[in-house]
């Protein structure tokens, strides 16, 4: 009974290792690779000494008022920068948020000074930490399309890039965008 128990386990085990081979937190990315690069998955923008990757927004219900932005960005340069601005045409006004905590309490705040992008260092707009806020939105953000996306720098200076919509609940940039 129990050399059986063993075999029977030891021929299961590698339909089990090789099945799910991409698969982690529940999402199977064996997908991925035939229908993206990590090029479109982590495109890059520069301007400037700054470098911007990783850039998305999260999909929102019909007349949801407000989405979220999220990217990272490098200064590779000598001296600090600011990101002072957002704008995107399907929202009324753009703003630059962090997460803080405020004695024992989470709480969401506007930087009103925008955010220093450090020399040399990089930042990374999260969900649950910096984070950009696109309020009043005009149209639902769906995901697989993009929204255009206008950051203005202190240093560097303003670039729109398309910010591509991930899934509701998205933590990354989405690894199934096309580039037409």
């Amino acid at each position: 009974m129990f050399r059986s128990a063993l075999r029977a386990t030891l021929f299961a085990l590698p339909l089990v290792v090789a099945g799910p081979a991409f698969a982690h937190n529940g999402v199977d990315h064996s997908k991925d690779a035939e229908t993206s690069t990590p090029a479109e998955a982590h495109a890059e923008t520069k301007i400037g000494d700054l470098t911007i990757t990783g850039a998305f927004t999260r999909a929102t219900l019909p007349k949801a008022p407000v989405g979220g932005g999220y990217f990272t960005v490098q200064n590779s340069g000598d001296a600090d920068d600011r990101l002072i601005s957002v704008s995107s045409p399907v929202a009324n006004e753009g703003q630059i948020h962090e997460m803080a905590m405020v004695g024992d309490v989470m709480k969401m705040q506007q930087l009103s000074d925008g955010l220093v992008i450090p020399a040399g260092e990089t930042v990374e707009l999260k969900p649950g930490g910096y984070h950009l806020m696109l309020m009043g939105l005009s149209e639902q953000l769906v995901e697989g399309e993009t929204i255009p996306l206008t950051l203005t720098f202190e240093t560097a200076g303003e670039i729109t890039i398309d910010l591509p919509i991930a899934a509701t609940a998205a933590s990354g940039a989405p690894c199934h965008m096309s580039h037409e």
